[in-house]
């Protein structure tokens, strides 16, 4: 992820992506634990639902109305093609698959807008968990509970000492599995040496660390999709992110978000 964009986020475009997300709410939550759900396997094994494909393409379908000339990226239906590449949507109809399709309330839609390699807006809407987040370059970080919850400020923690972190991953496992900068060895370091680990996993953990509930969040597998939408919320709660590797993107296959002031040394302990 590059540095954060001098120019704030046009507010129209925060406004659409809050609407989008509410499109999607009123068609995944009604598949929430539905008896019908159908879930199928996508090439790589990993599920996909009905939810998912429905409430991407609705999303796909108003963003052609109002956004024409925007370029989108889904996890379900891929890349747009045809429209300008420094301006486009990141799309994750919802996040958390499993979860989902196990009646497990943890999981969310993404939705992201990309300006030259920046995520400028990102919002992330969890219906099951009655909680949204969302962020706006320089309009800061915000959550509120569903269905009408009052909106308000969220930062990050100002825990500056390892020792005393609350840290988090996805599934302990992806790091044996996954081929990348850090190991499971990395990880079981990182929490030895912290106060308190957990495995809230995915969009929960990066928005729990833009609410300053956690300290650091560690993404050993991650697409493009999953870290757009909270890395606009993170950087406007005062955090950071960047791959495993320490380098500022969104799109590196990993990533770690934390306060801002523990991540240089949690790159430190994950790379041993």
């Amino acid at each position: 992820m590059s540095p954060a964009p001098n120019v704030p986020a046009d507010p129209r475009d925060l406004d659409l992506a809050l609407r989008l997300a509410d499109l999607a709410d009123a068609i995944t939550l009604p598949r929430f634990r539905a008896a019908d759900l159908r879930v199928t396997r996508k090439p790589d094994r990993t599920p996909v639902t009905d939810a998912d494909t429905a409430a991407e393409d609705a999303i796909r379908a108003a963003l052609g109305h109002e956004r024409p000339r925007d370029g989108i990226l889904g996890e379900e239906r891929g890349a747009s093609a045809g429209a300008p590449t420094g301006r486009g949507w990141v799309i994750d109809p919802i996040d958390g698959t499993k979860n989902f399709s196990r009646g497990v309330p943890a999981w969310a839609t993404l939705i992201a807008l990309v300006v030259d390699g920046v995520p400028v807006v990102g919002v992330v809407s969890a219906p099951a968990l009655h909680r949204r987040w969302w962020g706006a370059a320089g309009a800061g970080a915000w959550a509120r509970d569903l269905p009408s919850g009052t909106p308000h400020r969220i930062t990050v923690s100002g825990v500056s000492r390892i020792a005393d972190a609350y840290v988090s991953t996805t599934n302990q496992e992806t790091f044996r599995a996954e081929p990348g900068p850090v190991t499971r060895d990395g990880w079981t370091a990182l929490t030895e040496t912290c106060w308190e680990s957990r495995a809230f996993g995915d969009f929960w953990q990066h928005c729990l660390v833009a609410e300053g509930v956690l300290d650091v969040a560690v993404e050993p597998a991650a697409n493009p999709w999953d870290l757009a939408a909270p890395a606009a919320v993170v950087a406007e709660a005062g955090g950071r992110l960047t791959d495993l590797a320490g380098n500022p993107t969104y799109a590196g296959g990993h990533g770690l978000t934390s306060n801002g002031l523990l991540h240089d040394d949690v790159l430190g302990v994950l790379r041993g």
